[in-house]
């Protein structure tokens, strides 16, 4: 289902972002804006990113072998971590190297008015591939918020499309605004002062982005409300006592790996320890259906 949703929201950004950037390659080519050059950069960066993602999700399907035996799960992690190293160099550096050229040897704008009637269809083109994401992403979201969201979700690709897309859009509005401005006032450095704007958001939506994605391709864990559905499937199975520790770990997106001590009556036979096993381990998958990966360990509690 998350697999899916993550998708459909990768495609219809991929989409948008190839019309937008060829659409602001021939806005650049008829004003000289180097706002409008950044965002086509941006663009670019953005639809190389989406194409990423979508290698990424093809190479996690790869099956399980002697070299990966827990899969390749957490390939979505390691190229949704790229995308963020992408933005940071090919958008954020590259705006930041444009908006200060542009500042410090002005160039006098061609033809606005064009670059203007451009960055107002992509910001249209923008908001349709940052709704789908937006749509695609609630029914993971739940009741917490957008940021929430992005900080705590174990899917990769949804926040990282959604991040794209909100800065997107604020970087379409900081264009528009140094294009306008240098419009109004005969001043090209307004151009170029859009263009560092773009570049310092692009700089900060890919440090949250490298923050995140080098936390899940570590390890994270479950989530405090899926530790508490854990205890009590363990705890609701026939012969256990209690949990004894356990732990847990994302090998992908939709994988959770569990291993958990459990304290069983003492005396039990071999057949009840085992029939106990079973039934705590159907009860977990029953409630946290992500944890594919179960291992459990029966021990008598001497605390």
């Amino acid at each position: 289902m998350s697999s899916e949703g993550s998708t459909k929201a990768i495609l219809a950004a991929l989409t948008a972002n190839a019309g937008i950037a060829a659409a602001k390659f021939v806005g650049f080519a008829v004003t000289g804006s180097s706002s409008m050059l950044a965002e086509a950069v941006h663009s670019v960066a953005d639809t190389s990113n989406q194409g990423l993602l979508l290698v990424g999700q093809r190479s996690a399907r790869k099956a399980a072998d002697r070299l990966h035996p827990f899969g390749y799960g957490r390939s979505r992690y390691f190229y949704s971590f790229v995308v963020a190293l992408v933005i940071f160099s090919l958008g954020s550096l590259f705006a930041l190297y444009e908006g200060i050229e542009k500042v410090t040897h002005p160039h006098e704008l061609e033809s606005p008015v064009v670059a203007l009637v451009i960055l107002l269809v992509a910001v249209a083109l923008e908001g349709y591939s940052f709704t789908t994401a937006m749509r695609e992403s609630r029914p993971l979201k739940g009741r917490a918020s957008w940021w929430q969201f992005i900080r705590t979700s174990r899917n990769p690709e949804l926040p990282v499309v959604l991040l794209e897309d909100a800065g997107a859009l604020v970087g379409l509005l900081f264009a528009l605004a140094g294009v306008g401005l240098a419009t109004v006032t005969g001043d090209a450095v307004w151009d170029g002062v859009g263009t560092i704007a773009i570049g310092v958001l692009l700089g900060a939506i890919a440090m949250i982005l490298i923050v995140e994605m080098k936390s899940l391709l570590i390890g994270e864990g479950a989530t405090p409300e899926q530790e508490r559905a854990i205890v009590d499937a363990l705890t609701s199975a026939d012969g256990v006592e209690r949990v004894i520790h356990f732990k847990t770990q994302y090998l992908g997106p939709e994988e959770m790996l569990l291993a958990a001590k459990i304290a069983i009556p003492p005396g039990a036979s071999a057949t009840a320890v085992a029939d106990c096993i079973d039934a705590a381990e159907a009860r977990v998958r029953e409630a946290v259906p992500v944890a594919r990966v179960v291992y459990l360990e029966p021990d008598i509690d001497r605390g």
